[in-house]
């Protein structure tokens, strides 16, 4: 007796595809094609969560190096609005008609001091009386307060023995 012969087909028959395997295609389909829409449209948003956490990280950390810039800057910017606060205008003027009301007074230097409103000058004159008549003069000034002389010097080393003198006066605010 012999074995009975079994036949192996590997190659079946296709079967044609039926109208509910067609709609469970088509509906798998669109199954993926919507979930992949979702994905894709949630890691945008994600990418953007991620993108303004890292902007408030940055804003939120603190750089010794940027906070001493900025405390540079906001003194110098101090700096700077106390020296347009200067009243150069009535001031200059002011030391103007008096080295012209006591005559031949150069004026050599004009250094403020804003945090006590006091102006040091530096000049010089031909003689000691006209520099002692322009101190006069600028102590009858509005705008100038206490103007004293402070030191004068005979300059040997030019022909001409002008008498260099520094000075110093506070200065008032007007309205």
């Amino acid at each position: 007796m012999s074995a009975p012969r079994i036949s192996v087909d590997f190659v079946s028959r296709r079967r044609r595809l039926t109208p509910v395997g067609a709609v469970l295609l088509a509906l798998g389909v669109a199954a993926v094609s919507v979930t992949y829409l979702e994905y894709r449209s949630i890691a945008e948003r994600r990418a953007g969560v991620e993108l303004k956490m890292q902007t408030l990280n940055r804003r939120s950390q603190r750089d010794p190096a940027q906070e001493q810039r900025s405390a540079a800057l906001t003194a110098e910017a101090g700096r700077v609005s106390e020296e347009l606060a200067t009243p150069w205008t009535n001031l200059l003027a002011e030391l103007e008609a008096a080295s012209h009301d006591s005559a031949e007074i150069a004026l050599l230097s004009v250094e403020p001091d804003h945090t006590k409103h006091r102006l040091r000058i530096t000049g010089e004159s031909r003689d000691l009386p006209r520099v002692l008549a322009y101190v006069q003069r600028l102590q009858s000034s509005a705008r100038l307060r206490y103007p004293m002389l402070e030191s004068h010097d005979v300059r040997t080393d030019d022909p001409q023995h002008p008498v260099r003198f520094a000075m110093t006066a506070d200065w008032k605010e007007l309205p």
